[in-house]
């Protein structure tokens, strides 16, 4: 049974920076592309990023393009999500999952980004 573990959220001003973290088990996690999707607050859920299994392409959303970053260590079982230069609209329980659409997500790490 898949188990993903977000941490790593938290309260951020603009422009700042945050790193999701996620902590994989239970499944063969480095054969999965992996995914990071998020929820702001009275809307869906919209995807973020991806990664493939090696770590060697990684896709994004246009709204998060050149400021946030996808990694992972197979190692460790581990993907990041490193996010820069953050934005009010940028605010949402982020979730990373085994598909575009939020499969097998974890609990979520929360991201307020406020002054």
């Amino acid at each position: 049974q898949v188990q993903l573990v977000e941490s790593g959220g938290g309260l951020v001003q603009p422009g700042g920076s945050l790193r999701l973290s996620c902590a994989a088990s239970q499944f063969a996690f480095s054969a999965y592309w992996m995914y990071w999707v998020r929820q702001a607050p009275g809307k869906g859920l919209e995807w973020v990023s991806s990664i493939n299994t090696g770590g060697t392409n990684t896709y994004y959303a246009d709204s998060v393009k050149g400021r946030f970053t996808v990694s992972r260590d197979n190692a460790k079982n581990a993907l990041y999500l490193q996010m820069n230069s953050l934005k009010s609209e940028d605010t949402a329980v982020y979730y990373c999952a085994t598909s575009p659409t939020g499969l097998n997500r974890g609990q979520g790490t929360q991201v307020t980004v406020s002054s």
